[in-house]
């Protein structure tokens, strides 16, 4: 655990921060949730916009927004510019916002051969069934793309997911104003 913390120096204005996942598994968020005891602290200095801690679906004028998952549909894409025009500071964290990630295994194939594969020829499928095209459904791009082929990023976070103490560490730097630095052992590419 850091032993780095909130308390000295700070301004008395609580920064707005926003979260949010792309396409990605939610563990850059569970990652951020190791924080632990110090969410404590952190609270006294942040107020969360929209995030799965508050629910809010879209995202106000914030200071800082990290963003989990890569890009890889219509909504994606939305989202993403809607973060980018609200926040201060915009963060890729995990490999997935950073590179694609695991997402992005799909790059080499063909979407539409994907779509075949998963929803008409795959194993398990009951007979007949269908490629969705529901218009409330986002589409899907024809790749995965790295959070930073869309909008402009301030800071990158790799890991797979970044460890809780890589997470406090960053936002603990942000928060006092300075720009983040982790030293190593704290910065994971796995």
């Amino acid at each position: 655990m850091s032993s780095e913390t909130l308390d000295a120096g700070m301004t008395p204005r609580k920064l707005k921060v926003a979260t949010v996942s792309l396409a990605g598994c939610f563990g850059c968020h569970m990652s951020f949730l190791d924080i632990d005891e110090r969410i404590l602290p952190l609270l006294e200095r942040v107020e969360f916009d929209r995030s799965p801690i508050t629910d809010i679906k879209h995202c106000g004028p914030c200071d800082i927004g990290l963003i989990e998952g890569g890009v890889c549909n219509a909504e994606n894409v939305h989202v993403l510019r809607e973060f980018r025009a609200n926040c201060k500071v915009l963060i890729a964290l995990g490999a997935c916002a950073v590179n694609g990630g695991l997402p992005a295994q799909r790059n080499h194939l063909e979407l539409a051969d994907i779509l075949q594969q998963v929803y008409r020829t795959g194993h398990g499928l009951a007979e007949g069934s269908q490629i969705p095209n529901d218009p409330e459904l986002p589409l899907p791009l024809n790749q995965v793309h790295a959070v930073h082929e869309v909008v402009r990023i301030d800071y990158f976070l790799p890991g797979c997911p970044p460890s809780g103490d890589a997470i406090w560490a960053f936002l603990t730097q942000l928060i006092k104003g300075r720009a983040p630095t982790l030293g190593h052992g704290l910065l994971q590419y796995d």
